[in-house]
């Protein structure tokens, strides 16, 4: 079978619903998604024979999943009729600690995030007595160590497990219309197809369908975190009127190269062929247009002040405790001491190690003075210090 037979949508939908036993994939629009990014694997991402296979699992993997969400659904109609009430959302650029603060926050017990265990295997519906020993546990850590075995270091880079909260772009990926294909593949036309063109309210239509199915069995007020989020406020506002945003902020020019690295780290699982210089010149674009966005769609009162909670990376990195505390007051919550205690045991077994020298700006092959001339207006509407170059 040839790369473009393989990847065929056509085929790729076939294997999805023979697997699943079901054809009914809910809303049209994601289709358009997923023949772009079938394509661009075929003809732009020069992938690896592994590469081939990893990427085949992925589109299987969201087509399947939103085959067995939308079967669910149909069986429980009961499932369309609950609320998400207040759904907390953590965004801004990457590699400004989101990650490490979605960690804290998901340890508190009165928060629930959506673990990668569940997100990448949601049928049947995780029940309150199994959450933390279902067998779908350690299939997906067995498939995230895989990881570490292709790329050596790279959990050191991106910590992940099957049992910490994963991020909202793993759910869109079964819309088509998510940035994890574009830092995991070299998709040229997809990642301008995405930040310029695509409607987004479809992903989030699949977003709340999905949380609405894993809240059916394990509930709990959301805890969400994505960065790309920043790129679509106003669509995320749209789909959660009542949603409470934190967004970190952190100089763009070390985040540029930092997720300039991580892409080249995560396309070196499928491509032999990945160029750190021409994933910093995708982040670049990407990192620019989305605060741009993100500022116009504050200060056009898409939405609203008193939903939004500003972090500067800096002062979250020096007194962590301090931060999620400010946090807290203001989403009008309790830091219940027992929460705090599994906030403070979680950072002593994960510290991280200030990047170690991963990354440096030399890599990019970008003009400092450009790049900084292009993010100034957001370094001053949010106070974001400047940083020395890494």
């Amino acid at each position: 079978m040839t790369l473009q037979e393989r990847f065929a949508p056509a085929a790729l939908i076939a294997a999805a619903c023979a697997e699943a036993g079901s054809d009914d994939f809910g809303d049209d629009g994601w289709q358009a998604g997923l023949d772009l990014v079938a394509d661009e694997l075929v003809n732009e991402a020069r992938l690896s024979a592994i590469g081939v296979e990893i990427a085949h699992l992925d589109l299987i993997r969201a087509l399947k999943n939103r085959l067995d969400v939308i079967d669910w659904r149909k069986k429980h109609p009961e499932i369309a009729e609950k609320p998400i009430t207040a759904p907390i959302f953590i965004v801004g650029q990457p590699r400004t600690g989101t990650t490490i603060l979605y960690d804290l926050l998901a340890q508190d017990p009165e928060l629930r995030a959506p673990l990668t265990w569940e997100v990448d295997a949601p049928c049947p519906v995780p029940q309150p007595e199994t959450y933390h020993n279902d067998p779908r546990i350690p299939l997906a850590q067995a498939s995230i160590e895989m990881s570490e075995q292709i790329v050596p270091g790279f959990l050191a880079f991106h910590p992940m497990g099957a049992l910490v909260g994963q991020e909202c772009v793993r759910i869109t990926a079964s819309e088509f219309t998510s940035m994890i294909y574009t830092v995991q593949y070299r998709l040229p036309r997809y990642y301008r197809w995405l930040l310029y063109e695509a409607d987004h309210a479809g992903a989030y239509r699949y977003h709340r369908i999905f949380l609405q199915h894993l809240q059916s069995g394990v509930p709990g007020q959301w805890l969400l975190k994505s960065p790309a989020h920043l790129w679509q406020l106003d669509k995320l506002i749209a789909e959660y009127p009542d949603a409470l945003i934190v967004q970190t902020h952190r100089d763009p020019l070390n985040v540029i190269s930092s997720i300039a690295a991580l892409t080249h780290h995560l396309r070196r699982m499928g491509s032999d062929e990945s160029n750190i210089a021409e994933c910093a010149a995708q982040s670049y674009e990407e990192i620019t247009v989305g605060l741009e966005r993100g500022m116009a769609s504050r200060d056009s009162g898409l939405v609203p002040d008193n939903q939004m909670i500003d972090v500067q990376f800096a002062d979250f990195i020096s007194d962590p405790w301090t931060t999620i505390k400010d946090i807290y007051d203001k989403l009008g919550r309790e830091l219940k001491p027992d929460a705090e205690q599994k906030m403070r045991d979680f950072l002593a077994k994960h510290p991280g190690d200030g990047g170690r020298g991963r990354y440096t700006w030399s890599d990019t092959g970008l003009d400092a003075g450009e790049v900084r001339d292009r993010v100034r207006a957001y370094q001053e509407r949010y106070d974001v210090p400047t940083e020395e170059l890494k």
